[in-house]
């Protein structure tokens, strides 16, 4: 028949595998939670040989006796808050956890001047406060289960039922100690500390598994967060792809837009007719061709420039509108006029460069020209901070220039990619406006 001594070999055995297991799991994993249950076994592992030692003292074995579970309940509270995350989860608990750990601090204390400094451990009211302490611990683990059961997670389930083995084995140890004083420990099922023992298994077993089973969720949830993480990182690159397409499209559509704006300004047709009124300039006004030539190379120059900026101000571009009125003003005589009332406080604002030209041109195209009939151009500001290009209504009756409205398009096109308001047209029967915003100097632009 087995006897104490060799289930007591059997336990520390087990003991001796399961902290082994956890110790490959701490290394594997760096976690706290397995430094909290090794030291938890540890506990056990020095208390069972230190109660069984035969060379120490009798108040010595007796401090040992009570104090070695008390200190496996100490580490215990501490990792059952790192098993169950009761900080997040249970905050009301953890502060329970706190307070008796505190109590238990206390009683350590108590313990150290009852055995070390007094004769008090021998009396009866020494082992009576030991067994309402143990009782209370008891009770309070019973209050765990109950109060842990509510939770419906797997993890929680075996924490309960680890801790309810453990509670049932310190019971009975406790109810076998006081009922069987007089009967002979040698057969292990007669010895109060067989159950204990048991249930210190059967705890740490299903605290394992649970370890096992609580990591196995944790690798499944980084898993998934990582895959969630990967497909959020894909959908941002495909949408910044997308946005990188978008912008290159801007570009490659104000790259056609500007080219084709260079090639109307630059047309054959102004061209051959600027050289035309100044071949007929050098034979009978040789001073006026002089002129001629210098405002036709100021609006050339204008003309390549242009293309290089975004904006420019009023004033630049209202000095390329007087060069480029006279080249008109040398081919079309009395048949055309401009008229200019710009306050002085818009000089300094901006606008997208050659939108003036633009709208002189077509103002030019659609309309007869002719000194019975003279085409009246007037480019004014209003206290809008707008400035309004404003022509009289004369329209060819055959019209070769049929109107495609590229030129208000390409305007109103430079004003969208700078975020700004598009140009207003108010036509009636006496005139034709185009209302054009005028952009601060000091305005914040995204492009």
């Amino acid at each position: 028949m087995m006897r104490y001594e060799t289930w007591l070999f059997l336990f520390l055995g087990m003991m001796m595998a399961i902290l082994l297991y956890n110790l490959v799991q701490w290394c594997l994993y760096r976690e706290r939670i397995y430094g909290l249950y090794t030291v938890y076994l540890l506990v056990w592992l020095l208390y069972f040989p230190l109660r069984e030692a035969e060379n120490i003292s009798a108040h010595t074995a007796d401090f040992v006796r009570i104090i070695g579970p008390m200190a496996a309940y100490f580490v215990y509270y501490d990792f059952t808050i790192a098993f169950l995350n009761l900080q997040d989860r249970h905050p009301a608990l953890l502060r329970l956890f706190r307070i008796t750990q505190a109590g238990l601090v206390t009683y350590l204390v108590i313990e150290v001047v009852f055995c070390f400094f007094s004769d008090y451990w021998k009396l009866p009211i020494h082992e009576l406060i030991h067994t309402v302490v143990r009782t209370g611990l008891a009770v309070l683990s019973g209050y765990i289960v109950v109060t842990i059961y509510q939770k419906k997670d797997i993890i929680s389930r075996f924490f309960i039922t680890g801790s309810s083995m453990l509670v049932l084995g310190a019971l009975v140890a406790m109810i076998l100690t006081m009922s069987l004083a007089n009967i002979s420990s040698g057969v292990f099922w007669f010895t109060p500390l067989t159950y204990l023992q048991a249930g210190i298994v059967l705890k740490l077993l299903f605290f394992s598994i649970g370890l096992t089973y609580r990591h196995r969720r944790d690798v499944l949830k980084k898993s998934l967060i990582q895959q969630a993480l990967l497909r959020e990182r894909e959908l941002r690159h495909h949408d910044h792809t997308e946005a990188n397409q978008t912008v290159q499209s801007l570009q490659q559509e104000v790259a056609e837009m500007q080219m084709r704006a260079l090639q109307a300004q630059l047309s054959p047709h102004f061209l051959f007719n600027s050289l035309n009124s100044l071949s007929a300039l050098i034979a009978d006004e040789p001073t006026k061709a002089e002129q001629f030539v210098d405002e036709l190379s100021s609006v050339y120059r204008y003309l390549l420039q242009a293309n290089d900026r975004e904006l420019t101000s009023l004033s630049m571009e209202m000095k390329f509108i007087n060069s480029y009125y006279h080249l008109l003003k040398t081919r079309y005589g009395q048949g055309i006029r401009l008229e200019i009332a710009i306050d002085n406080a818009h000089e300094e604002c901006l606008l997208p460069p050659l939108t003036l030209q633009l709208l002189i041109e077509n103002a030019v195209k659609h309309n007869v020209v002719s000194s019975s009939s003279p085409l009246t151009i007037r480019i004014f500001t209003n206290s809008e901070n707008l400035l309004v290009v404003r022509n009289n209504l004369q329209r060819k009756g055959i019209n070769r220039f049929s109107s495609t409205k590229k030129g208000l398009q390409n305007i109103n096109m430079k004003y969208r990619l700078l975020n700004q308001p598009t140009i207003d047209i108010c036509e009636s029967d006496e005139a034709f406006d185009v209302i054009v915003p005028l952009i601060p100097a000091k305005a914040q632009l995204t492009f």
